[in-house]
């Protein structure tokens, strides 16, 4: 990814699940250039575009799991367990957000 985003970066943000590459969606709001909050309200908005294979949230011990790999004690208190996203959820993300960074990820494509 271009704007100073390496492939190396990226590449420590994906995680496999439920046999399934995946990213968070707090990572992905990151590179994006959006509040988690936002890109959540974005995928709720347009949800026939993210079937089960492009997205889904994750279970309490898939999170628990998750955060004993990654050594992090808390996201920032979230309310709710986070959604991960597939590659083609991703690239449909690209699709719906309207950041300068979608944008350019979409043009990419």
């Amino acid at each position: 990814m271009s704007n100073g985003v390496s492939v190396e970066v990226v590449a420590t943000k994906i995680f496999e699940i439920r046999g399934k590459r995946v990213m968070l969606d707090i990572d992905l709001a990151k590179l994006y250039g959006v509040s988690t909050k936002r890109l959540n309200e974005q995928v709720r908005r347009n949800k026939k575009r993210f079937p089960g294979d492009f997205m889904y949230q994750l279970s309490l011990q898939e999170v628990t799991v998750l955060r004993s790999q990654i050594a992090t004690s808390s996201w920032g208190g979230r309310r709710y367990l986070p959604y991960v996203f597939t590659q083609e959820g991703v690239a449909m993300l690209s699709s719906v957000l309207n950041s300068e960074r979608a944008i350019h990820v979409m043009t990419m494509t």
